[in-house]
């Protein structure tokens, strides 16, 4: 049968059935939202002739307020608005619905980028074997973090789960219900989370799932590419950081971690016990019953006795089922063999783990550890702090644990010191997969990770089992970032620690720092140079480099086409495994059900096989490449410097934007400035609510300012045919820009042109808008298009869906900040203040959940 083309798929299954079920959605009876569900439209249909009239919100709200309401008072109005924020949040959740439940319909499940089409390449090409000599090595780690940008509480997130189902099977009386549960479920937390609630939210995930997802992959792997002998090796890992990412998060404490730990412990073995009560029924022959049933038995009582105590060992787990197993295809001609191979290969990837739980604390922290230590220390005859780094290195590796004292140390280094003590007790009940990665954030120096592995020591830990992990983040840092390696890899007390891991050394990169610190191109480029660096000096000295990218949802952060990017590095660049964090709605978003979760992870899988076994040196950039990136970064550096130091961007931010509220939200327990200081500093700025705060303006500067005067250097050099051969030939650079496209695809200027007005920021809007121009119209040259995104409708389409559902909530965001920063100016009445800002911190969530990759 013909297959449509995805687009055709798009609207069918998603454009179509959202405007059938919204149209239910919007005469169902809700407390407290009268008619709102007949004004809604008329609203939005306002908005769109304001803005395409340049009309300001303000105008704009009026006007509606002028047509269709009887002359109401400006609490009337705000009522009215707030009853839109709530009829708008829901109807985000039921496209978000329809997605899920149209996404193995709308995507081809079974085509490019999925474990088959990598196995029928293989064949095809005659590289079977290297083929499963790649997956014998190759792992993908997604690491879920509690970032905050993910806006839905949990019964919310049940509600799409149940609907995503209904509309599945277009049960349209349980859609009804499901929808009028939606209108009456508030979506506002009263209280900010804790970092064990951010684990507990999280772990659904894990148990709901990847779990599953994880399992079938690897059966299909087995049957398929291994011809049904065993994989030993795990394939896909999962990274955890909620509960154990202490930087900038006071309330990561060790308490914390350590009930998390035994929270993914007690959830695996949980998941491990439903899936052998279903092999019980199934294994009810002569000599596998006892067997089973004991199995039952022991992980029953480890999962739901109150003890705590783990009546049954991994390998015992796993020994049991390999004896199972053998007796199966010895006595009982391998019936249920399939389900029998589905739960080892669950228990050889999750073991008593479920996902390794990542320690991480910044690089400034330890330094004021290890002061408090020295300044303790009973021999006061060395100033550490006058030496140079290599004496400081030299030094700090012979202190041992003789110098304990936590009697006299401070709060902040017997917290840091207590952090490495439960690394080591997870790992006692766990398995060393449960806590084996300790990060350094801001890391700026081998000195930073000698002093890190040096706390190991006074713990008396010797030789951990512990991977010891710098990031680097700032371009200043990436550039170094070589050069700090070899240092270390030189290093003897270092050396023999690396002696014990193997030889391996994983380095963690982080796009949302390196964007915030020197824009979209440099950042990207200072990472793939970085990449670059680090794996020859790595090679040089034996060392297997494995690099942990730190991604976020949008370009601006690492996101957008994340696969393309693995599958298109070079020769140049290790890549034996692919690791990367996934962040907030991303979670929800990609991997929020087993077939999106089940997409994306093949994607990754694939983009590591499609770079290493198909396509190895075709994607290497040649000098004169690597020298027009080079000069395109530097162009786009200068450009985003200048507009970074220009003395209104700091203001802009905190009066014309929504960064302030960002911490009103109670959606993450970590807050969204590393300092608590009244007056804002840059660098203590997370990139979250700096990346976000430019999404909720529709500007999203972060994920293209600086691409367009790159660009248009080339072409008024005359040099335009050099970048458009690179476009053309590398994976790279057009992954690159295709990505930047997608944050133009997502901006929306008319919300904020009332700006360029305004005596204090006009002309700063008026920088950016020109560069957003400049940007769209060279990109669309280079790609040949005439529209952003034309070479990915389906994904177009649904942009302009989700940003039509949300107009209102924008017009009402700006219209609330314009009114604020009337009230400041003197021009209002300052009694409704607290309203309009709570206005303000209410539409964040509609806004953030609808681009589902906005921070």
């Amino acid at each position: 049968m013909y297959t449509l083309p995805k687009i055709e798929r798009f609207n069918q299954n998603v454009r179509s059935k959202y405007h059938i079920y919204n149209s239910v959605f919007i005469t169902l009876p809700f407390d407290a939202i009268d008619n709102t569900g007949v004004l809604l439209p008329l609203f939005s249909e306002v908005c769109e002739n304001g803005f395409k009239n340049n009309a300001s919100p303000i105008e704009i709200v009026n006007s509606f307020a002028d047509k269709y309401l009887d002359n109401p008072s400006e609490n009337e109005k705000i009522n009215l608005l707030f009853r839109f924020i709530q009829y708008v949040e829901r109807q985000i959740v039921l496209f978000d619905a329809i997605e899920d439940a149209a996404f193995p319909i709308v995507n081809n499940m079974e085509g490019k980028g999925s474990i088959r089409d990598s196995r029928e390449r293989a064949d095809t090409k005659e590289l079977k074997q290297e083929l499963v000599s790649f997956l014998k090595e190759f792992k993908v780690r997604p690491v879920l973090t509690a970032h905050p940008t993910q806006f839905y509480p949990g019964s919310v997130l049940g509600i799409i789960t149940d609907l995503t189902e209904a509309i599945r099977e277009n049960d349209l009386t349980k859609i009804k219900e499901l929808l009028a549960q939606l209108g009456k479920t508030p979506f506002i937390k009263k209280e900010k989370p804790t970092p064990f609630d951010e684990a507990v939210s999280l772990i659904w995930y894990l148990e709901n799932v990847f779990y599953q997802t994880t399992g079938e992959m690897l059966q299909y792997i087995q049957k398929n590419i291994f011809k049904n002998q065993p994989i030993s090796n795990s394939i896909i890992n999962l990274g955890f950081w909620p509960g154990g990412d202490r930087d900038g998060n006071p309330f990561v404490t060790t308490a914390i971690t350590l009930k998390v730990a035994d929270r993914l412990r007690t959830s695996i073995l949980k998941c491990y016990y439903n899936d052998i009560r279903k092999l019980k029924r199934k294994l009810t022959f002569s000599g596998i019953d006892v067997i089973i049933s004991e199995l039952e038995n022991k992980v029953y009582r480890s999962v739901f006795y109150s003890t705590g105590e783990i009546f049954i060992t991994l390998n015992e787990l796993k020994a049991k089922l390999q004896e199972i197993k053998s007796i199966c295809i010895e006595k009982h001609q391998s019936l249920y063999l399939d389900e029998i191979d589905d739960l080892l290969n669950k228990v050889i990837a999750f073991g008593f783990h479920f996902a390794t739980l990542d320690i991480r604390q910044n690089s400034k922290i330890h330094n004021q550890v290890i002061q408090n230590i020295i300044d303790n220390l009973a021999d006061k005859q060395v100033d550490y702090f006058s030496l140079s780094e290599d004496k400081k290195m030299e030094f700090i590796s012979t202190v041992s644990s003789a110098v304990l004292d936590k009697e006299v140390y401070d709060e902040i280094t017997n917290q840091t010191l207590d952090s490495i003590l439960a690394m080591k007790k997870i790992q006692e009940n766990n398995g060393e997969l449960g806590a084996n990665r300790y990060i350094i954030s801001n890391n700026e120096s081998a000195l930073n990770v000698i002093e890190t592995l040096s706390l190991f020591r006074i713990c008396n830990w010797e030789n951990p089992a512990v991977d010891i992990v710098p990031l680097f983040e700032s371009i200043d840092d990436l550039h170094k970032a070589d050069a700090i390696m070899e240092q270390l890899y030189t290093n003897s007390f270092y050396t023999k620690h690396l002696k014990n891991r193997e030889n391996k050394q994983t380095i963690m990169l982080g796009f949302s720092d390196g964007t915030k610190d020197g824009g979209y191109l440099m950042a990207n480029w200072g990472i793939y140079k970085a990449k670059e660096a680090i794996t020859k000096v790595s090679r040089k000295y034996g060392i297997k480099v494995i690099f942990f990218d730190g991604r976020g949802g949008p370009p601006a952060r690492g996101g957008g086409k994340t696969h393309k990017f693995y599958a298109s590095l070079g020769s140049d660049i290790d890549n034996h495994e692919i690791q990367l964090t996934i962040q907030g709605q991303t979670i929800s978003s990609n991997f929020g059900t087993t077939d999106s979760c089940r997409h994306n992870l093949e994607n990754l899988l694939s983009a590591g096989v499609s770079n290493q076994v198909f396509t190895k040196k075709e994607n290497d950039l040649s000098a004169s490449d690597k020298q027009i990136i080079e000069e395109l970064a530097a162009i786009g550096f200068a450009k985003y410097l200048d507009f970074k130091n220009h003395p209104k961007f700091i203001p802009y931010l905190e009066q014309m934007s929504t960064l302030n509220y960002y911490s009103k939200t109670n959606i993450g327990s970590r807050p969204s400035k590393r300092k608590a200081a009244e007056k804002l500093d840059f660098s203590d700025l997370r990139a979250i609510p700096f990346v976000g705060s430019w999404s909720q303006m529709k500007q999203n500067v972060p994920g293209f300012f600086g691409v367009g005067a790159a660009l248009k250097h080339f072409e008024e050099t005359h040099r335009w045919d050099k970048v458009q051969k690179l476009f053309d030939s590398s994976l790279f650079f057009r992954t690159l820009l295709e990505n930047s496209m997608m944050s133009l695809a997502k901006s929306f200027f008319p919300l904020t042109q009332y700006m360029k007005n305004d005596e204090d920021f006009g002309a700063f809007w008026q920088i950016i808008f020109d560069e957003f121009l400049e940007t769209k119209r060279l990109l669309l040259k280079i790609a040949g298009h005439t529209e952003l995104m034309e070479n990915y409708p389906d994904g177009k389409a649904s942009i302009v869906m989700r940003e039509n559902i949300v107009l209102p909530l924008l017009s009402i965001q700006q219209y609330a900040l314009m009114k604020i920063n009337e009230i400041k100016k003197g021009r209002s009445d300052p009694k409704l203040l607290p309203v309009y800002e709570k206005l303000v911190t209410r539409s964040l969530f509609g806004n953030t959940n609808a681009s589902r990759n906005s921070a």
